[in-house]
Order: structure tokens, then C-alpha cells, then sequence
């Protein structure tokens, strides 16, 4: 909770405050919409010296500036390569096991075939690929090729193949209609499609040439690997500086932009995520994706990052629930980086018919996880660790995680504590004021993994990261005094209610909480006398008959009830926090319901509102 939060407490709520800690300050009730009396009592505890630095928890920060550190460095094996003539596929296959252990140690596993490619196998498919993309189908430094398929064994493989002699991937999601992917292919640039069989003929229009993946009418890369002289290679290889990869953002809120990647960007996440796995004992688990490689989680994790730690991945071609649930009893899967819709899954679907327990791990991003589900997942399954993180496509897909299930499970609303290497700074998106910890804002980023731009788009990118290299993610956000990270929402998705902010988030969390929701979106709709008002889309449960007045109260029950919130302050621990008993801001509640069979969603799990928004406006029309 904020600091600075008594401004969104509505004029009818009292706020009491008491701190035994400081009993010359009074037990007192205010009136909000009168007095702000925490300002007066922060400024009263923090009058006093302040060190050059605080350390807390997982975190350091510089007061002046009010940045946030990272508490560890990374050393050794782990410090990030400054050499300026490296690439990630070369770097890759440096991490690669010793030659014996490479031809015995399993990298990937088709869910589908049980098809095994061991990591001597993977290194010698990537070098015969990339020899035959340069002298077979002349691909050159700086050259983009287009990738359509799901994931495969040989995904991985492509893609490292390309960035060995100086390709730029480019990643597309194969549901995509065949204008948008003619639009990406325009965009990125690409000179060379590489495509499955069936998504072939989506291409045809753009007049790029096609290599299909596996072996049919066509040359595949599969004919590829078995022809060429893998101990052929091309001089001219690219540096870190160079672009890697060019991938295209969601797009939930507005138009797709193209995420510029250098191999510096790629390489410092692919480090980053060999540390995770070593400090986290994961080296030995068999890990399980689900999650698409055309997307930045799948394609930093599965694609990239893993391989350098040496794990084993069941790759699945496209997500099954049911599918999951007996590859993990199939594998004995130990870990899963996953994505809110999944875990709401796990909570609400599966039942006694499935082995889970050897899973150990289950990760959490690309989308804000609610404390209500957090809650539910370790109520059902308390064996395994869930460790929610965040990241975005502009960050190489991470930026914050759990070192231990046990930090996770105490802040359950959290995001993790900033990964090694990055800063940060939470922002007000009015004032430019950096804030403390507990001060929400917008969060701001640094670090090796922070894109280089938005492709072909200046002004875009002037936007997004400033003079300093400051990257704005958008999200509004704080720290806690012991450095862990809370996203409230999008700061373009927040509500204006009568001059209230409400987060779509918050009201989710607790429309999902409901035993007859099995998922739940909130947009804002239009409304002449509060501006925007929180409308819900519900997707019921099979026979459930639950209605528009229901879902209404529900919501309005939960949240006008009184609640206890601890208040760290810069001069208080945590367990010493200044105590807040309020009435949860009644202006957060839903106004409008409709139910829908699905909610519309990104691959990644991220809830398309604009999709919703274009549906409200229509129904509204039709209205007319």
C-alpha cells in the first residue's frame, strides 16, 4: 500500500492510524477528503538522517534518486561477457555439456513421438542448418528470416542455426490470418520464410521464399541438416551490438510493434536464466513447455536459456489442458513456467484423475497473478513452489523472480525481487518523481536486457526509453521496503471512475474467487456522468445459472467490507509498520455484467481488452 494512497480513499471512509512504536503521535481518525494526515506522520518518522544507502531484503536503493538494485552480483561463470565479437548461438553452444555427456544428456522431448534429441545431437543439427542456410540459400549477416510454425525439436534449432551466421529471427504466431502475418513479414523486412507444412500456404502472397520445417514436396530444414557439412562456416559473424532478434509485442491495448533484441540482449538473459536454474537446484529437473517459442517467455526460457543450463524440455506442440496434465504424469515433470490462465486451471479443473506429485516449480508471468488464485493454487497443491515473476518482451521476457517458494508464499501479491543486473525506479506518471518504497508509480527499467528499440519507429521508441536508457514499461507498480515488486495493473487499463482510479486487476481477482466464475475480465464503458465505470465480462460455469444482479453484489460485498493493511515506512521495518483499518474504496465496485463462453486472449495469457471494448461498443450499437 502506497504512502501516498489517502487521495483514493473516498471523502465517506475514516481512516484510523496507530503506531505503538510512536506513542507521542496520536490515535487519531480523519476525515481523507479533509486531511492527509499520513504525509504529516511519513514526514515526522523520516525526519531524521538517512544513510548513502538502504539495504533491504533483496534490494538496495539511493534515496536521492530512489533507484533499486539487485543485492546480487553476478560473478565468475555468471558475469555477463563484455567481449564486443560474440553471438548468442555461439555462446549457447559454448555452454553446451562436454562432448561425452553432450551425446548422453537429453535436451529436448516431442510430448507427441517421444521423439529424444540429446545436446550433441542438437550442436551438430545447428551447425549443418546454419551452413546450409548461408551457402545453400544464401542467407547473410543482418538478413531477417521469418519464422512460422509451432513448437517442435526443431525450433530451438532454427533459430540458433539463424543467429550463428548473423541472421535476424523474426517469430509470428501461426494463428495469425494471412494479412497480418503479410503485414509482419513487410515490417520486419524478411528475406527467407521458414515455415511447418500447414502454415506454408499463408505465406505464398508475400512473394518471400519458403523453406518448410519437416520433409514433404518442398526443401526442408530437416533435408538441410542431413545434407550439409556442419564444419563449413561463414567468416563475417555477427557482434553483440547487432540486432538478434526482431519480435512483435501483443498488442492488447493497441497496434503490434516490432522489439529490436541484440545478441547482448539475448546472451545477458540466457545467463541470467543459468544462474536461476543453478541457485534454484533446477539443473536435474525435467522442465515442461507449453508456453508458444514465438513469444519471448517461450523463446528466452525453452529456445535459449535452458539449453545454456543444461536442462531436459518436453516441448509440447501447441497447450492441451489434458495434454499437460499427462505429459507431467508421463515425464514426471518437476518443473512448469506457466501463465495465469494455467494455474486457474489447475485450480478449478483438475481433479484426483492425474499423478502431479512430482512436480516441484510452477512459475508464473505474463500476466499479473491475483493473491486469490496464488492463494487457491498453494491451498490445493502445498508441495509445489508457485513463484510468480514479471517481464515483458522489452526486457528479453524477465525482470523479476523468487529465489524460494517460501518468499513467494509470504508475498503473495508479489512479483519477485529484481533479477541480477537490472535497476529500477518506479516513476509518478504526473509529477516525473521517483518514488520510495510502497510509492506506486510507473515502473521504470535498466539492464543489459533492455531492448534497443521498436523497429522503424522513433518516435515510438523516444516514448518508451528515454536519454538515460530508462526503458517505461507502462505498468503501474511499487517496491516494498524489502526490495519485492508489485504490479497493480496497466497504467493505459486503470478505470477513471468520478476521478478514482480503478484497477481492472483488483476487481478480476475477486470476480474469479467466486465458486461459479471460471474466468472474468473487467474493461471500462462509458458513462456521461462518471466518465467510465468498471463493466465485468464472466464466463459462467456449466450450469450455472448465475445473473447480472448476482455477480454485482458479490462484488460489491467483497470489497466494502473493513481490512487491516500494513504500511511499511522508510523509518520502520516491516514488522513495526504503521497499522491502517479502512473501508476498501466502495467506488471499486462492477456496474455492468455480461457473460461470454471465453474470454479472448493472448497466447502469453494476457486478457485482449481491446478485443472486449470493440464487442461492448458493437452491443451498444446494436442497442440503437
Amino acid at each position: 500500500m502506497p504512502p501516498e494512497m489517502t487521495h483514493q480513499i473516498p471523502p465517506a471512509s475514516i481512516v484510523v492510524i496507530y503506531n505503538p512504536l510512536y506513542a507521542s503521535l496520536p490515535v487519531t481518525a480523519y476525515n481523507p477528503s479533509t486531511f492527509t494526515p499520513l504525509k504529516w506522520i511519513l514526514s515526522k518518522i523520516n525526519n531524521q538522517a538517512k544513510p548513502a544507502y538502504r539495504a533491504r531484503g533483496r534490494a538496495v536503493t539511493t534515496p536521492k534518486l530512489e533507484i533499486y538494485h539487485s543485492l546480487i552480483k553476478l560473478k565468475g561463470k555468471h558475469k555477463i561477457p563484455t567481449t564486443a565479437h560474440l553471438n548468442t548461438a555461439s555462446f549457447a553452444l559454448s555452454q553446451f555439456s562436454k562432448l561425452d555427456l553432450a551425446e548422453s544428456r537429453v535436451a529436448l522431448i516431442d510430448s507427441a513421438t517421444n521423439r529424444r534429441v540429446t545436446y550433441g545431437q542438437l550442436k551438430r543439427s545447428i551447425h549443418s542448418l546454419a551452413a546450409g542456410l548461408y551457402h545453400g540459400l544464401g542467407v547473410r549477416k543482418g538478413d531477417v528470416v521469418f519464422l512460422l510454425s509451432s513448437n517442435s525439436t526443431l525450433y530451438p534449432t532454427i533459430c540458433l542455426a539463424i543467429l550463428l551466421i548473423g541472421g535476424v529471427v523474426t517469430t509470428a504466431n501461426p494463428v495469425n490470418t494471412e494479412l497480418e502475418l503479410a503485414k509482419q513479414v513487410l515490417d520486419s523486412g524478411s528475406k527467407l520464410a521458414i515455415a511447418a507444412p500447414e502454415e506454408m500456404h499463408k505465406l505464398v502472397s508475400t512473394g518471400v521464399p519458403i523453406l518448410v520445417t519437416t520433409r514433404g514436396n518442398e526443401l526442408s530444414v530437416e533435408e538441410l541438416i542431413d545434407c550439409c557439412d556442419s564444419k563449413v562456416f561463414p567468416i563475417n559473424r555477427p557482434d553483440q551490438s547487432d540486432t538478434a532478434a526482431v519480435l512483435y509485442s501483443s498488442g492488447t491495448t493497441g497496434t503490434s510493434k516490432g522489439v529490436i533484441l541484440t545478441h547482448r540482449n539475448l546472451i545477458s538473459m540466457m545467463i541470467i536464466l543459468k544462474w536461476a536454474v543453478e541457485i534454484t537446484s533446477a539443473k536435474d529437473n525435467i522442465f515442461l513447455c507449453f508456453i508458444p517459442m514465438f513469444h519471448i517467455y517461450g523463446l528466452a526460457f525453452f529456445g535459449l536459456g535452458l539449453l545454456c543450463a543444461g536442462t531436459t524440455t518436453v516441448l509440447m506442440r501447441r497447450f492441451d489442458f489434458q495434454g499437460m496434465l499427462e505429459a507431467i504424469q508421463t515425464y514426471k515433470v518437476n518443473n512448469i513456467p506457466a501463465v495465469p490462465p494455467v494455474i486457474l486451471g489447475l485450480v478449478k479443473y483438475t481433479d484426483d484423475g492425474y499423478d502431479l506429485s512430482s512436480l516441484r516449480s510452477v512459475g508464473s508471468g505474463a500476466a499479473p497473478l491475483s493473491k486469490h488464485l496464488a492463494h487457491g493454487f498453494r491451498a490445493k497443491f502445498p508441495w509445489i513452489d508457485l513463484k510468480p515473476g514479471y517481464g515483458l518482451t522489452e526486457s528479453c521476457g524477465a525482470a523479476s523472480f523468487f529465489v524460494t517458494g517460501e518468499e513467494a508464499k509470504a508475498r503473495s501479491a508479489a512479483s519477485g525481487a529484481l533479477l541480477p543486473s537490472f535497476c529500477a525506479k518506479v516513476v509518478d506518471p504526473v509529477t516525473r518523481i521517483a518514488m520510495g518504497p510502497c510509492g506506486e508509480g510507473e515502473l521504470w527499467l535498466k539492464g543489459p536486457a533492455v531492448m534497443k528499440g521498436y523497429l522503424g519507429n522513433e518516435m515510438a521508441t523516444s516514448a518508451t526509453i528515454d536519454s538515460e536508457g530508462w526503458l517505461r514499461t507502462g505498468d503501474l507498480c511499487y517496491f516494498d521496503e524489502d526490495g519485492y515488486l508489485f504490479v497493480v495493473d496497466r497504467i493505459k487499463e486503470l478505470i477513471k471512475y468520478n476521478g478514482y482510479q480503478v484497477a481492472p486487476a483488483e476487481l478480476e481477482a475477486i470476480l474469479i474467487s467466486h465458486p461459479l466464475i471460471l474466468d472474468a475480465a473487467v474493461i471500462p464503458l462509458e458513462d456521461e456522468e462518471a466518465g467510465e465505470i468498471p463493466m465485468a465480462y464472466v464466463v459462467r460455469a456449466i450450469g450455472s445459472e448465475l445473473s447480472e444482479d448476482q455477480v454485482i453484489q458479490f462484488v460489491a460485498g467483497q470489497v466494502s467490507y473493513t481490512s487491516l493493511f500494513l504500511l511499511p515506512t522508510r523509518a520502520v521495518s516491516r514488522h513495526n509498520a504503521i497499522c491502517l483499518y479502512f473501508q476498501v474504496a466502495p467506488y471499486k465496485k462492477i456496474k455492468r455484467v455480461a457473460f461470454i463462453n471465453e474470454i479472448p486472449k493472448s497466447v502469453a495469457g494476457k486478457i485482449l481488452r481491446k478485443d472486449l471494448r470493440a464487442q461492448s461498443k458493437q452491443n451498444i450499437i446494436s442497442k440503437l
